[in-house]
C-alpha cells in the first residue's frame, strides 16, 4: 500500500525552479532555502554577511511509512549524483537526464550533483497525526498560507501548531513556561527577524573586532529561545533562515526535540541546537544544516550571569542526561557534535550521541571543548558515521570586507575527526586560572568514509586539568578497522593520560 503524501505547498511562497521532482509519481513543488556557499566567517563586524557568500538550496516536505520512489529532473547539466547519508545505501540511476531512486522510508536525504553546491534536501516525515484540538484556547494555530507574526511568547500549557502548508515568519520566546509544545509539519521562518543596531560601530567596537572578539553594538534574537522551561516538546517543524541560534534552551528540564528540520542558515553564527545547563534532553530523528556549530552542549557562556543559575530555588549548575540519536548533520562552519566551548557549569555528564550521520563537516566532527571550569565526564559517541568529500575546503577567517573565498581543487585540508581539549580562550573563559577536566569519554564504532584517515587530537591544560581516560573503541576507515594509533592518526598531546585505541 502506498503511504506517501506530499504536503500542500504554501500559497504565496515562490517554489524552486532548480528541479522537477515527483514522489511516487506525484509532482512535488520545492521550497527554497539560502545557505552558505563557502566556509568563510568572521566575528560579527557590525554588519551582516554579503549575499555573494551564499547560494540557494531546495527542499521537499512529504511523509511516508514505506519505501518510496523519487524522480528528479535537474534544470542544470550534471555528471555525478550522490544521495546522502551513505548509510541509507540509496543508489540513484540516471537515464536521459532523469534521476531515479528509492528511499527506504522516513528520514532526511540530500541529493548532490557534482559536489555539495546547490543541493536538494528531502525531508521525509513518518506518517503521523498530532493530537491537537485547534479550537482549544491553549492552542496557537497557524494554517495554510503565510503568517507574519513577529514574536510568539508562549505560556505554560500552550501548544503552538504550525500546520502543513503554513509558513510562519516569527521567533518564539518562553520563560518559566512548563508543558509547552511546538508541533506541526509547517515552516517557522526567521528571515524577518533582523538585528537591531544599538549604536554606531565606534573605536571600542573596532578594538573588539581587532582582537577577534564579538562586536556588541547590535541585539540579535534566537529563533526559539527557551528559559527555565520544564517539559518542552518540539516535533515535526522545519526551521528556516535563523538570525542566530535556531533553538536555544537555557536551564530547561525535560526537553524533547524530534523530527525537526533545520535549514537555510547563512547569517553569522546561525547555530543549530545550542543548550545551556539543561537536564533530561532527547534529540531524535532530526536534520540540522547550520552555519556554525550544529548540536552543542554548553555551560553558561561569557554573556550570561552565573547568579542566574539559581532560579526559583533551583540551582541550574549542571548539564546532564542527554541523548542525541538518529540525527543527520551538515555543518557548514564550526563543529558538528560539540561540547562547549563555553563550559561554566559544575559538571557536564551523562551525554550520549548515538546512531548519527555527519554528512558534511567543517572544523571538527565530534568535539569536546572545555574552556572553563566544568568537569566533563561519562560521555559516549556511539555508532557515528562521518562522511568526507574527496576534497575538503579549508575554513577561512575573513579579515576585511574585501576578502573573497576561492575554492582549492587540490586542497589538502581535512576536518578533524575526534577532539577533546581543555583550553583558555580570553573571550570565552571566565578567568585565566580556573580550568576544568575531561575524563571518561568513549568514541565507539566510529565509521569514517574518506580518502584517508583524518586527524584526531586530545589535549589537556596542565597536570591538574587533564584530558584523561579517552577510549576509541572501534574506528573504521571505509569499513576497515584501524588498529594502531599511527594509522588512526590520533595525537595525544600535553597533559593527557590513558588514551586508548581498541
Amino acid at each position: 500500500m502506498n503511504t506517501s503524501r506530499v504536503y500542500p505547498f504554501t500559497v504565496g511562497e515562490a517554489p524552486s525552479a532548480a528541479f522537477i521532482m515527483t514522489v511516487d509519481g506525484v509532482p512535488t513543488p520545492l521550497h527554497i532555502a539560502r545557505v552558505s556557499a563557502a566556509p568563510i566567517n568572521r566575528r560579527w563586524p557590525g554588519h551582516q554577511r554579503p549575499i555573494e557568500q551564499t547560494e540557494l538550496a531546495a527542499f521537499a516536505l512529504f511523509e511516508t511509512d514505506s519505501p518510496t520512489e523519487i524522480t528528479i529532473r535537474p534544470r542544470r547539466h550534471f555528471q555525478k549524483v550522490i544521495v546522502r547519508p551513505l548509510s541509507k545505501k540509496v543508489t540513484p540511476v540516471i537515464e536521459d537526464g532523469l534521476i531515479r531512486f528509492t528511499i527506504p522510508g522516513p528520514g532526511a536525504y540530500t541529493v548532490e550533483l557534482d559536489g555539495y553546491h546547490h543541493a536538494l534536501h528531502l525531508f521525509v516525515d513518518p506518517v503521523k497525526t498530532y493530537d491537537v484540538d485547534i479550537h482549544d484556547e491553549n492552542v496557537l494555530y497557524f494554517g495554510k498560507g503565510l503568517h507574519d507574526v513577529g514574536v510568539i511568547e508562549m505560556k505554560s500549557n500552550q501548544t503552538l501548531f504550525i500546520d502543513e502548508g503554513a509558513v510562519v515568519f516569527a521567533r518564539i520566546y518562553a520563560r518559566d513556561a512548563d508543558n509547552i509544545r511546538i508541533l506541526g509539519h509547517g515552516i517557522l521562518d526567521g528571515s524577518r527577524n533582523v538585528e537591531k543596531f544599538l549604536f554606531e560601530f565606534g573605536e571600542k567596537e573596532i578594538e573588539q573586532f581587532n582582537k577577534g572578539f564579538a562586536v556588541t553594538n547590535v541585539e540579535r534574537k534566537h529563533t526559539i529561545q527557551l528559559e527555565y522551561c520544564d517539559n518542552v516538546e518540539i516535533d515535526g517543524i522545519t526551521i528556516r533562515d535563523s538570525l542566530v541560534y535556531n533553538i536555544r534552551p537555557v536551564c530547561c528540564r525535560g526537553l524533547k526535540i524530534e523530527n525537526v528540520k533545520i535549514i537555510g542558515n547563512w547569517r553569522y553564527n546561525s547555530d543549530g541546537i545550542d543548550m545551556h545547563n539543561c537536564e533530561h534532553v532527547v534529540i531524535r530523528s532530526s536534520f540540522i544544516r547550520t552555519f556554525d556549530d550544529s548540536i552543542c552542549i554548553k555551560g553558561f557562556d561569557y554573556a550570561q550571569n552565573e547568579a542566574d543559575m539559581l532560579h526559583d530555588g533551583y540551582l541550574h549548575d549542571v548539564f546532564r542526561d542527554v541523548l542525541v540519536e538518529n540525527c543527520t548533520v551538515w555543518c557548514d562552519w564550526g563543529r558538528s557534535l560539540e561540547f562547549g566551548a563555553e563550559t561554566r557549569a559544575q559538571e557536564i555528564s551523562g551525554v550520549i550521541f548515538r546512531d548519527c550521520d555527519l554528512i558534511h563537516n567543517s572544523s571538527v566532527a565530534c568535539d569536546v571543548q572545555n574552556v572553563d571550569y566544568a568537569v566533563i565526564h561519562d560521555v559516549l559517541f556511539d555508532d557515528i558515521r562521518v562522511e568526507y568529500d574527496d576534497v575538503s575546503q579549508r575554513p577561512m577567517i575573513q579579515e576585511t570586507d574585501n576578502d573573497v573565498y576561492e575554492e582549492d581543487p587540490d586542497s589538502p585540508y581535512m576536518p578533524t575527526l575526534l577532539g577533546a581539549y581543555i583550553l583558555y580562550i580570553p573571550e570565552y573563559s571566565k578567568d585565566g586560572t580556573r580550568r576544568g577536566v575531561i575524563r571518561d569519554v568513549t568514541f565507539r564504532n566510529i565509521r569514517v568514509f574518506a580518502p584517508k584517515m583524518p586527524r584526531s587530537t586530545f589535549l589537556g591544560f596542565d597536570d591538574e586539568h587533564r584530558c584523561h581516560a579517552i577510549t576509541v573503541d572501534g574506528l573504521y576507515l571505509n569499513e576497515r578497522r584501524v588498529t594502531s594509533m599511527e594509522e588512526a592518526n590520533i595525537s595525544a598531546e600535553q597533559f593527557t593520560s590513558d588514551i586508548r585505541l581498541l
